[in-house]
């Protein structure tokens, strides 16, 4: 074995406080010179990657350039508002709170995904909770299939099989959720002449653990190159509330509680960025079996998987499509500035 392997703990162990110098000076430079922005939004969840870049941030252009929003609605977990808020408290960033409940209910978003749920759960309706789920990747069939689990208000569980018509209707309808914060983030970067800042790690952001035009969009995505467990590092180093640090990773989308491990990942998330960092770097199965604590076989069904989900991701990170070549001249600054002096006023 690779003596790269040698300990689980290492692999993924970076300088954290030269990591964050290092990103900070990238968030300077790419708001305040290469965007002429003022300073940086950041929709804050109570969790440890919106946490990390709102600290990030704050680190790099100051508190009062920092903005968090905290964006509840009716399903979600009290957590989100109450950590969200200790984390603006303690770095002392200008901290809004917009309940985006009514907007969801104008959408439709509760109804349309109610009407798809009770395609597969006829009796579902007011009262009831639910989340939808994967099987654990490495106890599956080789072809895993969304679960839909309802809790009834006399408290019956109740696990069906989506077809892929009822999962698209549920999802296309949650997907709301993620885009009216994502609207809500550009209503004060445009009132306050900031920027955005998107908080996916590299998991998320290499696999499509995102909304094309909800939480995927972004002006600057300061950590999308680092693993989960290296955002831990970075969390400790700067000091993060502990509250924070260790609650568990959630969706915080559907009424049921949920981890991102059942919706997305299929297993533990410090399995899957060691997984991902072996199909990074070339590590065949058998090396990395060991380590990992799975078989060659599951490793290589990792392998797959990791590969399968990245041809999926490849459209939500394709920008629009034009079909004609149109070419951006740009002004010179000065020129620029004649031209704009010379022009008369509307």
């Amino acid at each position: 074995m690779d003596t790269m392997l040698a300990s689980t703990n290492e692999i993924l162990r970076i300088d954290a406080f030269a990591e964050i110098d290092h990103i900070c000076s990238a968030i300077r430079e790419t708001i305040l010179v290469q965007f002429r922005r003022k300073g940086a939004v950041v929709g804050v969840s109570g969790g440890i990657d919106s946490s990390v870049v709102a600290a990030l941030c704050a680190r790099a252009l100051g508190p009062e350039k920092v903005i968090a929003l905290l964006m509840p609605e009716l399903e979600s977990s009290p957590d989100s508002l109450k950590l969200g808020q200790l984390l603006a408290n303690w770095l002392g960033v200008r901290c809004f709170h917009e309940d985006i409940t009514p907007i969801l209910v104008g959408a439709g978003c509760y109804r349309r995904r109610d009407e798809a749920m009770r395609s597969a759960v006829p009796g579902y309706g007011e009262g009831y909770k639910s989340k939808i789920v994967l099987p654990n990747l490495i106890e599956a069939d080789r072809y895993a299939v969304f679960s839909l689990l309802v809790k009834s208000p006399a408290g019956k569980t109740t696990k069906v099989r989506l077809s892929l018509d009822a999962y698209l209707g549920i999802l296309a309808a949650t997907n709301f959720k993620q885009r009216v914060r994502k609207m809500m983030e550009y209503y004060y970067a445009d009132r306050y002449h900031f920027a955005v800042a998107g908080t996916p790690n590299r998991l998320e952001y290499d696999q499509g653990f995102f909304v094309k035009n909800g939480d995927g969009a972004a002006d600057l995505k300061p950590i999308a190159h680092l693993y989960k467990s290296q955002v831990y590092q970075l969390a400790a180093a700067l000091g993060i509330p502990q509250e924070i640090q260790r609650r568990p990773p959630t969706t915080d989308t559907y009424s049921l509680e949920q981890s991102q491990e059942e919706f997305y990942f299929s297993m533990p998330l410090d399995k899957m960025d060691l997984c991902l960092y072996g199909k990074d770097h070339s590590i065949p199965a058998c090396e990395l079996s060991p380590v990992v604590e799975f078989t060659e076989q599951q490793v290589a069904r990792v392998y797959e998987m990791i590969d399968a989900k990245r041809r999926s991701a490849r459209y939500l990170h394709l920008a629009p499509v034009i079909f004609e070549t149109v070419r951006l001249s740009v002004i010179p600054e000065n020129d620029a500035r004649k031209k704009n002096t010379a022009c008369p006023p509307d």
